[in-house]
Protein backbone atom coordinates (compact mmCIF):
# COMPACT_ATOMS: atom_id res chain seq x y z
CA UNK A 1 0.00 0.00 0.00
CA UNK A 2 1.23 3.18 -1.26
CA UNK A 3 0.51 6.31 1.90
CA UNK A 4 0.75 9.60 0.62
CA UNK A 5 0.03 13.20 2.82
CA UNK A 6 -3.66 14.00 1.95
CA UNK A 7 -4.80 17.57 0.73
CA UNK A 8 -6.41 19.74 3.64
CA UNK A 9 -10.07 19.12 3.68
CA UNK A 10 -12.11 21.30 1.91
CA UNK A 11 -13.93 22.69 4.79
CA UNK A 12 -11.13 23.29 6.89
CA UNK A 13 -9.39 25.33 3.99
CA UNK A 14 -12.92 27.50 3.15
CA UNK A 15 -13.02 27.87 7.11
CA UNK A 16 -9.83 29.67 6.55
CA UNK A 17 -10.06 31.55 3.23
CA UNK A 18 -8.40 29.59 1.66
CA UNK A 19 -8.44 27.10 -1.96
CA UNK A 20 -8.24 24.10 -2.44
CA UNK A 21 -4.89 22.64 -4.13
CA UNK A 22 -5.19 21.95 -7.52
CA UNK A 23 -4.35 17.75 -6.92
CA UNK A 24 -6.51 17.64 -3.85
CA UNK A 25 -9.62 15.30 -3.55
CA UNK A 26 -12.31 15.23 -1.18
CA UNK A 27 -14.59 12.76 -0.06
CA UNK A 28 -17.52 13.04 2.28
CA UNK A 29 -15.34 10.99 4.85
CA UNK A 30 -12.75 13.65 4.86
CA UNK A 31 -15.55 16.91 4.63
CA UNK A 32 -17.18 15.06 7.93
CA UNK A 33 -13.11 14.72 9.70
CA UNK A 34 -12.73 18.46 9.04
CA UNK A 35 -15.51 19.15 12.13
CA UNK A 36 -13.25 17.69 14.96
CA UNK A 37 -9.36 18.05 14.45
CA UNK A 38 -7.55 21.64 14.65
CA UNK A 39 -6.22 22.11 11.35
CA UNK A 40 -2.81 24.52 11.02
CA UNK A 41 -1.97 25.20 7.32
CA UNK A 42 1.07 27.22 7.04
CA UNK A 43 0.90 29.19 4.11
CA UNK A 44 1.15 32.29 5.49
CA UNK A 45 3.69 34.53 7.52
CA UNK A 46 1.24 36.50 9.86
CA UNK A 47 -1.02 34.04 10.91
CA UNK A 48 -1.37 30.38 11.62
CA UNK A 49 -4.86 28.48 12.66
CA UNK A 50 -6.67 31.40 13.00
CA UNK A 51 -3.46 32.74 15.89
CA UNK A 52 -0.93 35.36 15.15
CA UNK A 53 2.65 34.61 14.73
CA UNK A 54 5.96 36.59 15.66
CA UNK A 55 9.27 35.41 12.88
CA UNK A 56 12.37 35.04 13.93
CA UNK A 57 15.17 35.31 10.82
CA UNK A 58 13.65 34.84 7.49
CA UNK A 59 11.16 31.68 6.85
CA UNK A 60 10.45 31.44 3.16
CA UNK A 61 7.06 30.92 1.69
CA UNK A 62 7.39 28.35 -1.23
CA UNK A 63 4.90 26.07 -3.13
CA UNK A 64 4.68 22.75 -2.63
CA UNK A 65 2.61 19.69 -4.09
CA UNK A 66 0.40 20.23 -0.92
CA UNK A 67 0.15 24.16 -1.74
CA UNK A 68 2.14 26.65 0.09
CA UNK A 69 4.23 25.93 2.70
CA UNK A 70 7.27 27.52 5.00
CA UNK A 71 10.68 26.92 4.56
CA UNK A 72 13.27 27.30 7.69
CA UNK A 73 16.89 27.68 6.92
CA UNK A 74 18.34 25.10 9.66
CA UNK A 75 20.23 28.35 11.27
CA UNK A 76 17.90 30.76 12.61
CA UNK A 77 13.95 31.26 10.56
CA UNK A 78 11.59 29.91 13.55
CA UNK A 79 7.84 31.12 14.12
CA UNK A 80 6.38 31.48 17.48
CA UNK A 81 2.60 31.15 17.88
CA UNK A 82 0.81 32.11 21.37
CA UNK A 83 -1.54 28.74 21.54
CA UNK A 84 -1.00 25.59 22.70
CA UNK A 85 -3.55 23.55 20.49
CA UNK A 86 -3.40 20.19 22.50
CA UNK A 87 -3.85 21.82 26.17
CA UNK A 88 -6.40 20.04 28.39
CA UNK A 89 -6.33 17.21 26.05
CA UNK A 90 -6.84 13.70 27.58
CA UNK A 91 -6.23 11.35 24.61
CA UNK A 92 -4.62 13.21 21.14
CA UNK A 93 -3.40 12.84 17.84
CA UNK A 94 -0.65 15.06 16.92
CA UNK A 95 -0.01 15.24 13.31
CA UNK A 96 2.20 17.06 10.62
CA UNK A 97 3.16 17.60 6.69
CA UNK A 98 6.61 18.31 6.45
CA UNK A 99 9.96 18.18 4.29
CA UNK A 100 13.00 17.72 6.22
CA UNK A 101 16.05 18.68 3.71
CA UNK A 102 19.03 17.00 5.87
CA UNK A 103 21.55 18.99 7.88
CA UNK A 104 22.22 18.70 11.43
CA UNK A 105 22.14 15.70 13.16
CA UNK A 106 19.57 16.72 15.92
CA UNK A 107 16.62 19.28 15.03
CA UNK A 108 13.69 19.90 16.79
CA UNK A 109 11.00 21.60 14.95
CA UNK A 110 7.63 21.72 16.43
CA UNK A 111 7.27 22.34 20.24
CA UNK A 112 4.50 22.47 22.06
CA UNK A 113 5.01 24.08 25.55
CA UNK A 114 3.08 24.84 29.01
CA UNK A 115 3.59 27.89 30.17
CA UNK A 116 3.38 28.79 34.35
CA UNK A 117 1.85 32.27 34.63
CA UNK A 118 5.07 34.16 34.15
CA UNK A 119 6.71 35.98 31.40
CA UNK A 120 10.12 34.70 31.97
CA UNK A 121 10.51 32.12 29.55
CA UNK A 122 13.48 30.91 31.36
CA UNK A 123 11.40 29.74 34.18
CA UNK A 124 8.57 27.84 32.08
CA UNK A 125 8.51 24.08 33.05
CA UNK A 126 9.65 21.31 30.92
CA UNK A 127 5.97 20.07 30.36
CA UNK A 128 5.77 19.58 26.23
CA UNK A 129 5.02 17.89 23.30
CA UNK A 130 7.81 17.72 20.76
CA UNK A 131 8.44 16.57 16.97
CA UNK A 132 12.07 16.10 16.72
CA UNK A 133 14.09 14.15 13.92
CA UNK A 134 17.69 12.62 13.57
CA UNK A 135 19.44 13.36 10.69
CA UNK A 136 21.86 10.01 9.24
CA UNK A 137 23.38 11.56 6.38
CA UNK A 138 20.36 11.32 3.57
CA UNK A 139 18.13 9.43 5.80
CA UNK A 140 16.24 10.76 9.08
CA UNK A 141 14.32 9.37 12.45
CA UNK A 142 11.13 10.54 14.34
CA UNK A 143 12.05 11.50 17.40
CA UNK A 144 8.45 11.75 19.17
CA UNK A 145 8.65 13.34 22.96
CA UNK A 146 6.45 14.58 25.06
CA UNK A 147 7.10 15.21 28.97
CA UNK A 148 4.70 15.96 32.23
CA UNK A 149 4.31 15.71 35.94
CA UNK A 150 4.89 11.85 36.64
CA UNK A 151 5.92 11.51 33.04
CA UNK A 152 8.77 11.39 30.30
CA UNK A 153 8.65 9.54 27.13
CA UNK A 154 10.93 9.34 23.67
CA UNK A 155 10.08 7.47 21.01
CA UNK A 156 13.08 7.57 18.75
CA UNK A 157 13.69 4.36 16.53
CA UNK A 158 16.93 5.07 14.43
CA UNK A 159 16.38 2.12 12.71
CA UNK A 160 13.41 3.17 11.06
CA UNK A 161 14.65 5.49 8.50
CA UNK A 162 13.53 7.29 5.76
CA UNK A 163 14.84 9.71 2.79
CA UNK A 164 15.49 13.32 3.34
CA UNK A 165 14.24 15.60 0.64
CA UNK A 166 10.59 13.92 0.28
CA UNK A 167 7.42 15.24 2.37
CA UNK A 168 6.62 13.24 4.89
CA UNK A 169 3.38 13.25 7.48
CA UNK A 170 4.35 12.19 10.61
CA UNK A 171 1.86 11.51 13.87
CA UNK A 172 1.79 10.61 17.46
CA UNK A 173 -0.93 9.35 19.23
CA UNK A 174 -2.13 8.25 22.59
CA UNK A 175 -5.49 6.36 23.59
CA UNK A 176 -5.33 6.73 27.16
CA UNK A 177 -2.57 3.87 27.99
CA UNK A 178 -0.48 3.84 25.18
CA UNK A 179 1.83 6.48 23.75
CA UNK A 180 2.33 5.67 19.85
CA UNK A 181 4.17 7.89 16.86
CA UNK A 182 3.61 7.03 12.83
CA UNK A 183 5.67 8.07 9.33
CA UNK A 184 3.31 8.15 6.59
CA UNK A 185 1.27 5.83 8.53
CA UNK A 186 2.74 3.31 9.87
CA UNK A 187 3.62 2.50 13.11
CA UNK A 188 7.47 3.43 14.30
CA UNK A 189 6.90 2.11 17.92
CA UNK A 190 4.78 2.69 21.36
CA UNK A 191 5.58 2.66 24.86
CA UNK A 192 2.80 2.53 27.81
CA UNK A 193 2.46 6.35 29.34
CA UNK A 194 0.34 8.10 32.08
CA UNK A 195 0.05 11.13 30.19
CA UNK A 196 -1.68 13.75 32.37
CA UNK A 197 -3.37 16.61 30.28
CA UNK A 198 -0.88 19.64 29.72
CA UNK A 199 -1.47 23.47 30.61
CA UNK A 200 -2.13 26.39 27.89
CA UNK A 201 0.91 27.55 26.82
CA UNK A 202 2.55 28.58 23.75
CA UNK A 203 4.25 26.77 20.08
CA UNK A 204 7.45 27.09 18.49
CA UNK A 205 8.17 25.82 14.92
CA UNK A 206 11.40 25.74 13.02
CA UNK A 207 13.36 25.42 16.47
CA UNK A 208 12.92 24.16 20.36
CA UNK A 209 10.84 26.97 22.32
CA UNK A 210 14.53 28.26 23.93
CA UNK A 211 15.95 28.34 20.04
CA UNK A 212 17.79 25.75 19.51
CA UNK A 213 18.26 22.56 17.24
CA UNK A 214 16.85 24.68 14.32
CA UNK A 215 15.12 22.97 11.29
CA UNK A 216 16.17 22.57 7.64
CA UNK A 217 13.18 21.94 6.14
CA UNK A 218 9.73 22.87 5.00
CA UNK A 219 6.00 22.56 7.11
CA UNK A 220 2.65 22.56 5.33
CA UNK A 221 0.28 21.87 7.97
CA UNK A 222 -0.42 20.38 11.24
CA UNK A 223 -3.38 18.76 13.04
CA UNK A 224 -4.60 18.12 16.49
CA UNK A 225 -7.08 15.79 17.90
CA UNK A 226 -8.82 15.63 21.44
CA UNK A 227 -8.77 11.61 20.64
CA UNK A 228 -6.33 8.75 19.44
CA UNK A 229 -6.61 8.31 15.56
CA UNK A 230 -6.24 5.05 13.83
CA UNK A 231 -4.06 5.87 10.88
CA UNK A 232 -6.95 5.29 8.37
CA UNK A 233 -8.49 8.53 10.09
CA UNK A 234 -5.31 10.81 9.79
CA UNK A 235 -6.60 14.17 9.20
CA UNK A 236 -3.88 14.76 6.60
CA UNK A 237 -2.87 11.34 5.19
CA UNK A 238 -4.91 9.00 2.60
CA UNK A 239 -4.19 5.56 1.61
Amino acid sequence: MTVQPRPLPRRALLGAGLALAANGCVTPRNVAAASSPDIWTFDRLTAVGGHAVTTEGQPLLIDSPYGRAIRFDGVDDALFIDNHPLAGARHFTFEALFRPDGGAHEQRWFHLQEAPPTTDATQWPGTRFLFEIRVYDRQWSLDAFTKGPGYNQTLLFPDRLHPVGQWAHVAQTYDGTTYRSFVNGVLQGEAPLAFQPQGAGATSVGCRFNRVNYFNGAVRAAAFSRRALAPSAFSLLKS
